[in-house]
């Protein structure tokens, strides 16, 4: 396939006109039921504005996603216009898949202008312009506070990894029916963060692993520590609730992801939520940074015209950023940003971003493979956690599958 990949980019793309004069472009992205809704709305928007162009569209969650992507790019049929992420942007730009927006910028058809912390740069790959963000977002903590305040626990700046699992450890013996926090061991942006605060990353500069397999047996070694203690989510009970997360299915008072997941947790539990800081190693560095979920188009539609205008207008209308809120995080434009006031849990995403702005750091470079990779270490970390695999056949396995990813 990824021969195919790499051979099928010329030739037509996947939009097609009409007897009627329309230009009809085909617009797909991940996420859960209720974005799916708010993107519909901005469709049906950015269709009344622009009568001549007709977006028909298709959604999948995350891994359904990039599974059907890479058999329609392989097909030469991808999607005109899709959503995207930085990990993916060298992969798929080194197969001459995305559209460089460059050309359409300078036509007037795509503004860079106006975009918040320096995000109009964010999908720029070697010169080329790959993606444009529609929304930035950082990781965070995510917990009950009822159950962490009955536990006597406080979450609090500076706090570090030895507090994290202690508080884990006191949740779970004061509440029977939660687990302290959910088992986020196999994912790779937190261990990147953990990585970061040790001096290291989880990927070089030079397209490589950044830390050893001693560092990852190290890592996967303490959660599987106390989750043998009962104090975080068994991994049997974690598949059982996709696709929920541990923490939405109310089987854990806590857990790391990216903060604008508030939204869609808020849509899946009556729990209440909060966001805190990421644990430490030394009660300063966080490690983390802004990352960005990005519209990209493909190199082969017909209508590259129309696929930057739709992205200009999915980036810049006022009225697009009221409609989202924070879904995808907080808008990478000032007119959505100031367009859309933020109540309830959009309010604590704004909030928690104000909180740790200072923190922030450039982000990490996601080489070529890096999609592989992130998909091997939450895989083979499972089969850990649902005691199918031992410890060192994991941790061999996973750096045979990212290493031959990465070409390393």
């Amino acid at each position: 396939m990824v021969a195919a990949l790499g051979l099928l980019v010329t030739g037509c793309g996947g939009g097609s006109g009409s007897g009627d004069g329309k230009v009809t472009i085909r617009y797909s992205w991940w996420g859960a039921k209720d974005r799916a809704e708010l993107i519909q709305k901005t469709v049906k928007l950015f269709e009344k504005e622009h009568p001549n162009i007709k977006v028909k569209t298709d959604f999948s969650e995350y891994t359904d996603f990039w599974s059907k992507f890479n058999t329609q790019a392989a097909g030469g049929n991808a999607p005109d216009v899709f959503q995207n992420s930085y990990a993916f942007l060298r992969k798929y730009g080194d197969k001459n898949l995305l559209l460089d927006l460059n050309g359409q910028a300078d036509a007037g058809n795509l503004s860079l202008k106006g975009f918040r912390d320096g995000l109009e740069k964010a999908g720029d790959i070697d010169g080329k312009l790959l993606g444009v963000p529609v929304g930035a977002n950082t990781f965070a903590f995510f917990y009950n506070p009822d159950a962490f305040n009955k536990a006597g626990v406080t979450v609090e700046d500076g706090w570090t990894w030895d507090d994290f699992f202690a508080a884990a450890k006191k949740v779970r013996k004061s509440d029977g029916t939660l687990y302290g926090a959910s088992d986020n061991a196999n994912v790779m942006y937190l261990y990147d963060l953990y990585l970061r605060q040790n001096g290291k990353a989880f990927f070089t500069k030079d397209d490589k692993l950044g830390f050893t397999k001693d560092d990852l047996t190290e890592w996967w070694g303490r959660w599987q520590q106390h989750a043998k203690a009962d104090e975080l989510v068994p991994g049997k009970k974690s598949e059982q609730a996709k696709p929920k997360a541990s923490i939405s299915a109310d089987l854990s008072a806590s857990e790391f992801t990216w903060d604008n997941f508030l939204v869609r947790f808020a849509a899946e539990t009556k729990t209440t939520l909060d966001l805190g800081p990421i644990p430490t190693t030394d009660g300063k560095r966080t490690g983390q940074y802004l990352s960005s979920l990005m519209l990209s188009g493909s190199a082969r539609t017909q209508h590259p015209k129309e696929v930057a205008q739709f992205i200009d207008f999915m980036t810049h209308d006022p009225e697009v950023g009221k409609i989202m809120g924070y879904n995808r995080g907080i808008p990478a434009t000032t007119a959505q940003y100031d367009a859309y006031k933020p109540e309830g849990v959009d309010a604590k995403i704004a909030a928690y971003e104000k909180s740790v702005r200072a923190k922030l750091e450039p982000i990490t470079p996601h080489p070529a493979g890096a999609d592989v990779a992130e998909a091997a270490f939450l895989r083979i970390y499972t089969q850990v956690a649902l005691g199918q695999s031992s410890m060192g056949k994991a941790v061999d396995q996973f750096f045979s599958e990212a290493e031959s990813a990465l070409g390393s």
